[in-house]
């Protein structure tokens, strides 16, 4: 079986190897057991530091343009490439016996269009963010979500989504990562809140994710008196920014930008913290799961993913 992974992650060669960022990989790693071509289109530059894994079934990779339409620059540049990634997706779609599709993305957004022209190849798609049908999300997510439950128009579609919702289509399956396995469970360490409080943050630093906010309440609670410290793990965008902030407001002695880590790394820091930050715009539940793993209290919004899984 030919089997085509279209994605916005990118696919980086390195030493000859094939890498990407490692939860996709990992994944990747058993579906590529299963299959007899393994072909992937994606971006194949990345402009940070990206946590990432060889395949252990090395891909044949089609590379594409990014799309990112946050300015005008990037949004004329994108245009411009826009026709070549549509030849080379359709190209690539022609080729494959079986379709997965990464979402949600501006990549995805493209590839869930153009799906419904091949109506008669096996596809499927994981949905990585929140399926809630009552979700404030960007029109282009609800599009892409409007799309994969169209059983009109998108045949022999499977849906991979988060929780269980009601009124859907029968190609919407749920399913629930599994954040570690059960070997990795640890009987949690017993805290002490009365002395100094230990917080962490995992996550990419962009916008969405909102690790400003976790620097900040930490930056209050000291300004409070509080004794505590923030451990920060990730990278993205906003590093250079965070930074700054931390050495303008002379915070470096109590939080630290560790950047990306293993995640021995961080399962190490969780065993010790007393807190996660979790105040990222989209749902975020296996970082509350990986939280209760090794007792770490992680404070959050209502999200209806986590109502089901506790």
């Amino acid at each position: 079986m030919k089997f085509l992974v279209v994605t916005n992650a990118p696919t980086l060669k390195i030493d000859d190897s094939y890498q990407a960022y490692s939860p996709y990989v990992k994944e990747m790693d058993i579906w590529s057991d299963y299959v007899d071509d393994f072909k992937i289109i994606s971006p194949t530059t990345y402009g940070q530091n990206l946590l990432k894994t060889s395949f252990k079934n090395q891909p044949k990779v089609t590379s594409i343009p990014s799309l990112n339409f946050s300015t005008v620059f990037s949004t004329l540049r994108s245009l411009f490439y826009l026709p070549v990634i549509v030849f080379r997706l359709i190209k690539a779609m022609l080729w494959a016996d079986h379709i997965h599709l990464r979402c949600p993305g501006n990549i995805g957004l493209i590839a869930c269009i153009l799906q419904v022209f091949f109506p008669n190849k096996v596809k499927t798609a994981k949905y990585a963010g929140n399926w809630d049908p009552n979700a404030k999300q960007p029109k282009s997510y609800r599009l892409q979500k409007t799309i994969l439950s169209n059983i009109k128009y998108t045949k022999k579609m499977t849906a991979l989504v988060y929780g269980e919702w009601p009124n859907q289509t029968k190609n919407i399956k749920s399913f629930f990562t599994a954040t570690y396995r059960n070997q990795d469970r640890v009987v949690p360490v017993i805290r002490d809140y009365t002395k100094a409080l230990e917080f962490v943050f995992v996550g990419s630093l962009v916008t969405g994710k909102r690790p400003l906010l976790a620097i900040q309440i930490v930056e209050q609670l000291l300004s409070r008196g509080v004794t505590c410290k923030l451990q920060v793990f990730g990278d993205g965008v906003l590093k250079p920014k965070l930074q700054q902030y931390i050495d303008d407001k002379q915070l470096g002695n109590s939080i630290v930008l560790h950047g990306n880590k293993t995640s021995e790394t961080v399962k190490t820091a969780l065993q010790s913290a007393h807190f996660t930050i979790l105040a990222s715009k989209s749902e975020g539940w296996p970082k509350v799961g990986r939280s209760y793993v090794f007792g770490v209290i992680p404070p959050l919004q209502r999200l209806y993913l986590v109502c089901q899984i506790c």
